[in-house]
């Protein structure tokens, strides 16, 4: 049996050493390593409330920009930071939820190697213009909270309006898929599409940004970016004051100067069966309407505001807030503010979003069409609370300026803006896309991911999935091979045996 086994070993080292020199002789090719996933913190610190977003992207980058797609999202609770002015610690406080969230959502291995970028938009420039002071030292403190935790702080800054609504297009163009796209092949490519302009309404302020080729008369209202290996120059346009909040609050002190500032009030706005108190000091104290503040008054008083639900003498009030009446430049939106004629789509998102869908919901009417838009807001405007909340009871808190936000809308877009029948069609009202929420912070963290460097993608000698398909049919045939060839050593072996003994 020994020397049956003796046999048996050269025969299997010549077998795997023919499949060894095989294997050497077989080139291979250079295969990419799948980098790991790389994360992004952005901090949206809102006039109303703050966002914070994760993102996520693989180290090889499109043209120097990373793919970036949303991890998670977290909403924090209460009010804008800058609503925390003059309480110490509060505005860092907010944050510690959504923090917590990060720490929890983001691998943890990753945690450290994670840029966190806080900017804060309107309501921060607002804080900043009446009380710099207590604006930096909100950034500080918020700064001081990001840096407790183990992620890698890259500062808190309050944006500019420009860079607000530039952001706010880039996300609108990704999410569109206007810069990359996934193909059927498995690979992305530029699809060569228009971009969209967009249209963000916020609490504090509005931004219309679009791509044009007409000149920018203004070059502050230029911005020029490069995404993707493409420039695009962009006009861009931030009205502070103009969001709806302020507007709403301008409004309302708009008409009660006109009115002589008395202790009662008629807003022709507010539905007809409406009534509401509020403290002087919620209205006169913002900069957006000091040139509405009386020379003196008490700040702790209080005015009684009941609606009239006057769709006309509502108009003409938004409009007066407005200025149309001069215009330095060629042509202008508002307030002096030069604008080229919009053209392309838009996607309108924000505030846009909630007003226009809140017409559609009570009225049934899509509003695709200024005459369509000017049509449901007037019957919103007629219409008393009490038919307003059989419509819609989940908005019983917002119902009695939904008047006032609809005509400002209009007046904006319409007047403001010039969208017409040709151009208004193409606007699109949107809260998300693709489950991603659409504003400026996703922009923020895709122009930013310039500045992040890609790792290197590692590379490996491999065979090709034919050449082992190949081999392992190879190696199997052999193994077989010496398997018979063993099985019919022994049975002839047994044979012989069994032939001697019977020849005994």
């Amino acid at each position: 049996m020994a020397q049956r086994s003796a046999h048996l070993v050269p025969i299997a080292l010549l077998v795997f050493g023919l499949a060894g020199i095989l294997l050497l002789t077989i080139s291979t090719e250079n295969v990419q390593e799948e980098p790991e996933l790389r994360y992004g913190i952005v901090l949206d610190a809102g006039s109303s409330h703050t966002s914070l977003y994760i993102y996520k992207w693989p180290a090889n980058k499109q043209n120097g920009t990373a793919v970036v797609t949303q991890h998670s999202k977290c909403h924090a609770e209460g009010e804008g930071i800058a609503s925390y002015a003059g309480q110490p610690g509060a505005a860092g406080q907010s944050l510690e939820a959504c923090l917590d969230h990060a720490v929890k959502s983001i691998p943890k291995d990753k945690h450290q190697l994670t840029p966190v970028y806080l900017g804060a938009t309107a309501g921060m420039r607002l804080l900043h213009l009446s009380s710099p002071e207590l604006s930096t030292q909100i950034l500080k403190e918020v700064g001081q909270k990001i840096q407790s935790y183990p992620f890698d702080y890259r500062g808190a800054a309050i944006l500019s309006g420009k860079e607000e609504g530039a952001y706010g297009w880039v996300t609108v163009n990704y999410l569109s898929e206007n810069f990359i796209k996934y193909g059927f092949e498995g690979h992305w490519f530029s699809p060569s599409r228009p971009t969209v302009g967009a249209l963000d309404l916020g609490g504090a302020s509005t931004q219309i940004t679009f791509a044009t080729q007409e000149k920018i008369e203004n070059k502050d209202d230029l911005m020029k970016l490069r995404l993707y290996g493409h420039e695009y120059t962009l006009y861009t346009h931030s009205f502070l004051c103009y969001g709806k909040d302020q507007f709403l609050m301008t409004l309302l002190a708009h008409i009660m100067k006109s009115q002589g500032y008395p202790q009662s009030v008629t807003h022709p706005c507010y539905p007809a069966d409406h009534s509401r108190t509020v403290k002087l000091s919620s209205i006169l104290d913002s900069p957006c309407t000091v040139k509405y503040k009386p020379s003196s008054y008490d700040p702790h008083a209080s005015v009684t505001v009941h609606g009239s639900g006057h769709y006309e003498y509502c108009l003409g009030n938004v409009s007066e807030v407005f200025s149309f009446n001069s215009c330095p430049f060629s042509q202008c939106s508002f307030d002096k503010v030069f604008q080229p004629n919009v053209t392309g789509g838009f996607m309108a998102f924000s505030a846009f979003f909630y007003v226009h869908s809140f017409l559609q919901q009570v009225t049934g009417i899509t509003a695709s069409s200024p005459s369509e838009l000017q049509d449901v807001t007037k019957k919103v405007c007629s219409m008393s609370f009490t038919q307003m909340m059989l419509l819609a009871p989940e908005q019983k808190s917002r119902l009695h300026y939904y008047c006032a936000a609809s005509v400002f809308l209009n007046t904006l877009m319409l007047r403001g803006y010039g969208f017409n029948d040709t151009t208004f069609p193409h606007i699109s009202f949107q809260k998300k896309v693709a489950d991603t929420m659409v504003g400026w912070a996703l922009g923020y963290m895709l122009s930013l991911s310039n500045l992040l460097p890609a790792e290197q993608l590692e590379l490996r000698k491999a065979l090709t999935p034919g050449v082992w398909g190949s081999l392992i049919f190879l190696f199997v045939m052999l193994l077989a091979a010496v398997l018979s060839f063993y099985l019919f050593r022994v049975y002839n072996g047994q044979n012989k045996k069994r032939g001697s003994e019977s020849t005994i």
